[in-house]
């Protein structure tokens, strides 16, 4: 494992951890997995997913501005919090480590960054893959991550990473787990990230939005819909499905949103079972 940070143009840095286990003598050389989780979650929230992916594929996993150890943007200093500049930065990452192109796995809001990086460098993904991804946040999901403030940034300020972590463990269909242990972990590796990091980036995902995107994307993708998710439903990932023609649909039975926690191991066999099944002519569409 090697975390290490890497310095934008623009003034802003982001961490990144990145695994590999692939046998260093085989050729051609691995093909690379960029593995960019949700809101409020970090890297340390993938771990498990490292044994699975990193014997046969290099794995970066990426940390979103304003969370874990990327920046956090000055309020007032000018930076450019756009989806323009957002998906700039992860073509700024893979530039910088000479990375040409990607299996980009978005989980769950970070879907929506996938599938419109897919739409905006499409010469620089060979597959994307969503897990718990809606296509933007309608204003009843925001006010469900607002607990009954004015906003859902406005909450991430006023609680915190901890406090707004600790609400939204405690609503059903989030989590993966009721174990105490796991839930406090959790909350633990939420309140890494700085509260007003939360908010900027909450910020921006009110109004990212991929659907003006989805008739572009033309790489091979995989759905990873939960069944009972608290965030969106099973039809919108069956639209979303019928919506762009590459796409493959994988419903996943599980009680909440998280299932790339709670369901790690039938995500991964999915995964791995589509990565496996692409051919270079899918890749190169």
């Amino acid at each position: 494992m090697r975390r290490e940070t890497i310095h934008h143009p623009n003034g802003q840095s982001t961490t990144y951890v990145y695994d590999s286990f692939v046998d260093p003598w085989k050729q051609p050389p691995a093909e690379t997995i960029l593995v960019q989780h949700g809101f409020g979650r970090t890297a340390e929230h993938f771990y498990h997913w490292i044994p699975a992916l990193a014997r046969k594929y290099n794995v970066i996993r990426r940390e979103l501005r304003g969370h874990g150890g990327s920046s956090v943007p000055d309020r007032g200093a000018g930076y450019d919090y756009s989806t323009a500049t957002i998906v700039d930065e992860i073509r700024d990452t893979l530039d910088q480590l000479g990375i040409q192109r990607v299996h980009f796995l978005g989980e769950s809001t970070s879907g929506i960054l996938a599938e419109i990086f897919a739409a905006t460098y499409p010469d620089r993904v060979s597959s994307i893959i969503v897990c718990s991804s809606p296509t933007h946040l309608p204003e009843a999901g925001q006010r469900f991550l607002a607990f009954g403030m004015p906003s859902w940034p406005e909450a991430c300020r006023r609680l915190g990473s901890r406090g707004w972590a600790e609400r939204l463990a405690a609503a059903p269909g989030t989590l993966a787990s009721d174990d105490p242990a796991y839930k406090q972990w959790w909350i633990d590796r939420v309140a890494e990230s700085d509260g007003e990091g939360l908010a900027g980036y909450a910020e921006f995902l009110c109004q990212l939005d991929s659907r003006p995107c989805l008739d572009a994307i033309r790489a091979p993708m995989l759905i990873l819909a939960p069944t009972n998710s608290a965030m969106l439903t099973l039809k919108s990932m069956e639209d979303l499905a019928a919506r762009v023609p590459s796409a493959e649909l994988k419903p996943i039975t599980a009680r909440g949103h998280e299932i790339y926690s709670e369901a790690a191991e039938a995500c991964q066999a999915a995964v791995l079972s589509f990565l496996e099944g692409l051919t270079p002519t899918t890749q190169t569409k």
